[in-house]
């Protein structure tokens, strides 16, 4: 899920794109390497957006009203149009969609396991904290590639209202009860822990990828930028955990 107001936003540079930034994808998908590695973008994306819509699905189960099970409802089916997109951009370009998100689902499946909310409001910050910071490495990436596959990815990592919805909810559920943030609070920053360690397992997994983010076929990406960028997810989510009421 991508779940983040403009504030929320890690701030990228915005020097004018050149290199693969400035082409377009007839131009840029001429790089077997660089083709390879969008490939795994929209792969690693469709799945995230296919699980997204899942678990929206099973987190209106936890609703407690039907006003709020709406919301829900509402949001997984932007969700499954992200999907959509995704998967007919990749039959477009000539991939099979399956076995394009087939190598990140046992990655994002696990984590997933791993960060299951016990309740309502734990899937709340999950979606709002946690699934946000995939969604700022990707913007990350985006930066660097061409013209179209940046266009989509930027359209697919839109906030699909949830970001004031989690908000709304969870500063209430705090207000009426303090100690409610303590533990949400130790649970966003597992769920921080969790996500980077994931983005970092994928990207070493995919040698296309990690190649993108390092430099070669990307633009302007290098090693001490790497660590530029996680410093900036790691301030975007410092945001957001302040938007919600609870210490980073």
């Amino acid at each position: 899920m991508r779940f983040m107001t403009s504030s929320d936003k890690p701030e990228t540079a915005s020097a004018v794109p050149t290199g693969v930034a400035a082409q377009d994808w007839g131009q840029a998908a001429a790089d077997p390497q660089y083709r390879a590695a969008v490939v795994d973008l929209l792969g690693a994306l469709a799945y995230g957006e296919l699980a997204a819509f899942e678990r929206l699905a099973e987190d209106a189960k936890l609703a407690p009203t039907l006003a709020d099970k709406a919301e829900l409802a509402k949001m997984a089916s932007a969700e499954f149009h992200h999907f959509e997109r995704l998967r007919n951009r990749l039959t477009e370009i000539g991939e099979d969609a399956a076995q394009a998100m087939d190598p990140f689902v046992a990655a994002l499946d696990g984590f997933h396991r791993q960060t299951a909310p016990s309740d309502w409001l734990e899937g709340l910050v999950k979606a709002y904290v946690g699934d946000s910071i995939a969604s700022d490495f990707y913007r990350e990436v985006a930066a660097r590639l061409d013209t179209n596959t940046r266009e989509l990815v930027l359209a697919v990592l839109d906030d699909t209202g949830h970001a004031g919805f989690a908000v709304e909810k969870v500063r209430a559920a705090i207000d009426a009860d303090p100690r409610v943030g303590g533990r949400l609070a130790l649970w966003a920053r597992r769920l921080m822990g969790e996500a980077l360690s994931q983005s970092q397992r994928v990207v070493a997994d995919r040698d296309a990828l990690s190649t993108m983010l390092v430099g070669g076929v990307a633009d302007g990406f290098d090693l001490a930028e790497v660590g530029r960028m996680f410093s900036r997810i790691t301030e975007a989510h410092t945001k957001r955990m302040a938007a919600l009421g609870l210490a980073a």
